[in-house]
């Protein structure tokens, strides 16, 4: 039986996130520049979105570029942002019927790989099998720092009360208030920590580490980590026997 086999199709992970990793090493282990990795780790996101629409996913996040990694070398950077317009295949999102949005700091961007990407984001908006959110320029702590930002200014102007904050509340300033939390992150790479990503939304998801690099993971790759997504007993701050017990109601 294949992996794919055992999958069960009815406790599929509503949401899952990326933490693509290795495009560098694998590229320095084959003698080659890291460019050629990042360049083979575009080819994996085209394979994982389509499998990931095909498994029933309905939100995929991908960690694409961090708010640090504008520390990289100057063509390193370039580079990426050559790729992410040269392969950012509208094709690709209207054939598997996929909605590209992003987080981030968007405008920080270059103007060519803003156009770019906005001229994608228009033309797959109504797309519905699946949303693939791609972060751009992001990191948790600059969205958490952003947040209480704007919510310090709502009370500032009186149109929110510091009584009234919840975590809903938090929840609903984040730039990922359209979709819910991630039920599994992934990261590949071989690296034990999640890089200032997601770090209030990832608050009870199911981790997920493999020594993969980003361009060898494919999809038996995915459905490997779905299945032990799937062993997991999710108990959100219950015991395991009020989770069975609630199972048989």
């Amino acid at each position: 039986m294949t992996l794919l086999e055992q999958i069960d199709k009815e406790r599929m992970p509503k949401h899952v996130a990326i933490i693509m990793d290795g495009n560098g090493r694998w590229a320095k282990a084959k003698g080659l520049p890291r460019t050629a990795g990042h360049a083979e780790g575009v080819e994996r996101v085209k394979e994982i979105t389509a499998e990931a629409t095909r498994l029933g996913i309905k939100f995929l996040t991908l960690y694409a570029f961090s708010t640090e990694n504008w520390n990289r070398p100057a063509p390193e950077i370039e580079a990426l942002m050559t790729l992410l317009i040269d392969h950012l295949e509208e094709e690709t999102f209207m054939k598997n019927n996929v909605r590209l949005l992003t987080i981030g700091e968007f405008g920080k961007l270059p103007p060519k790989v803003q156009e770019r990407v906005q001229a994608c984001i228009d033309h797959t908006a109504n797309n519905t099998r699946m949303t693939m959110v791609v972060a751009l320029s992001y990191s948790s702590r600059w969205e958490l720092t952003e947040t209480m930002r704007h919510m310090a200014q709502e009370v500032k102007e009186g149109r929110l009360q510091p009584e009234d904050i919840t975590e809903q509340t938090i929840s609903e300033h984040l730039q990922t208030n359209f979709m819910p939390d991630p039920d599994l992150l992934i990261r590949t790479g071989g690296e034990l920590r999640i890089s200032n990503y997601l770090l209030w939304q990832a608050a009870y998801t199911e981790f997920y580490f493999t020594n993969t690099y980003w361009p060898d993971f494919r999809e038996e790759s995915l459905h490997q980590a779905i299945l032990d997504f799937q062993g997991r007993q999710r108990r959100f701050g219950k015991t395991g026997e009020q989770v069975e017990e609630e199972k048989g109601k």
